[in-house]
């Protein structure tokens, strides 16, 4: 295919993230296409003192790091870019860890991703490259979003990737205008097979085979994250409080879970909550685990302030979740209940509840609380 276009945009460097993947390989290929001068840009965060072996899972935090960061410098220097890798342990383990071990130690079920994408990859990441001489105008990765930028007011929203199957918007929502605004996201107008055949197309079979990143640790037991002693076992228990056996440690254990928990009771029942005070965890009947409402805080607009609350929202309650429309309330304070149209399943209190209007993303807030659908109490 051919790289050189007829005229070069404005602003014509480009930073774009690479992780070793396909997508951030087709990035740099396709703003090759575009006219842009590229440069690759990869964090190192993994701490290797930390007690990990290498496991067949595939994350981002963990000691595969080094053959990804290889992979990467291999594509880049295949792909005929300058190609730097930025070191960001000591910012990942303030910023990223540390809120993830103490969210975990207080009974919530953080997703480090929805932290790590605003704090590192779009700040420390381009920060630190910017103040070791690296110049470029405009930052871009391979995620499958979208942004577009307004004439009439200059803001910027985000939108979902065409391919629904493989949107990343979910994890973007908490990216500020000034982020958005140097962004660029080829792959928001692809398929996932369509960059796959372009990246066999440009000779990087390899890495259209490679299998993708599934979660942000790749050790098998996140204990070792913690300080020894700082989990400790305690009691499970029915709603009635009646004791059911022992867990190995609140960290091991999210709200809806079902299997490792370890007793036999007869029926099927799931960890309806985790009560960091007591180091107590509940179980019910999957019936006991639906809520019709959720407390958020800390929510965050993109490109506007809260948007009329008396209308219809899609509501993202975790990555995976297909959405939920809802009626937002605002309770001040950068804090929102959002009222399910139908009970939800497993509504957890740590993860990242996103709004959308149509294909748009209006912002997000951490989910703090949750109301028990057929008891209408508020529970942590």
């Amino acid at each position: 295919m051919s790289l050189v276009p007829a005229n070069k945009p404005e602003k014509n460097t480009v930073a774009v993230g690479m992780s070793g993947g396909v997508d951030s390989a087709v990035t740099v290929l396709l703003l090759k296409e575009q006219g842009y001068d590229v440069i690759g840009l990869t964090m190192s965060i993994w701490d290797a003192a930390l007690p990990v072996t290498v496991t067949s899972k595939s994350g981002c935090f963990g000691p595969g790091e080094a053959e990804d960061i290889a992979e990467a410098r291999e594509t880049a220097e295949r792909l005929g870019i300058p190609h730097f890798t930025i070191p960001l342990a000591k910012e990942y383990q303030q910023w990223v860890l540390e809120e993830f071990k103490e969210r975990r130690l207080a009974g919530y079920t953080p997703n480090p991703c929805a932290v790590c994408n605003p704090k590192m990859k779009f700040g420390f990441l381009l920060s630190h490259a910017r103040s070791r001489g690296i110049s470029f105008d405009r930052f871009a990765t391979g995620h499958y979003a979208r942004v577009v930028r307004q004439d009439a007011t200059g803001l910027c929203r985000l939108l979902r990737g065409v391919d629904t199957s493989k949107d990343q918007s979910y994890f973007l929502a908490r990216l500020t205008q000034a982020q958005l605004d140097e962004l660029i996201f080829p792959l928001g107008v692809k398929t996932k097979r369509e960059v796959r055949e372009l990246a066999c197309r440009a000779g990087l079979d390899k890495l259209a085979g490679k299998s993708e990143s599934q979660d942000f640790f790749e050790g098998d037991d996140i204990s070792v994250l913690f300080k020894r002693g700082s989990a400790c076992p305690g009691p499970i228990v029915d709603e009635c409080g009646k004791v059911l056996g022992q867990h190995r440690g609140i960290i091991h254990y999210t709200i809806g879970q079902r299997e490792g928990l370890g007793i036999a009771v007869g029926r099927k029942v799931y960890v309806q909550d985790i009560n960091a005070e007591t180091n107590t965890l509940v179980v019910a009947d999957r019936e006991g685990v639906f809520s019709d409402r959720c407390l958020l805080s800390d929510v965050r607009w993109i490109a506007v302030g809260a948007p009329d609350t008396e209308r219809d929202f899609t509501v993202r309650l975790r990555y995976r979740h297909p959405g939920v429309i809802a009626r937002l309330e605002s309770l001040g304070d950068h804090c929102f209940a959002a009222r399910f149209a139908i009970p939800q399943f497993a509504v957890t209190p740590g993860q990242m509840a996103v709004v959308y209007e149509g294909d748009e993303v209006l912002g997000a807030g951490w989910i703090e609380k949750t109301v028990k659908s057929e008891e209408g109490r508020i529970r942590n």
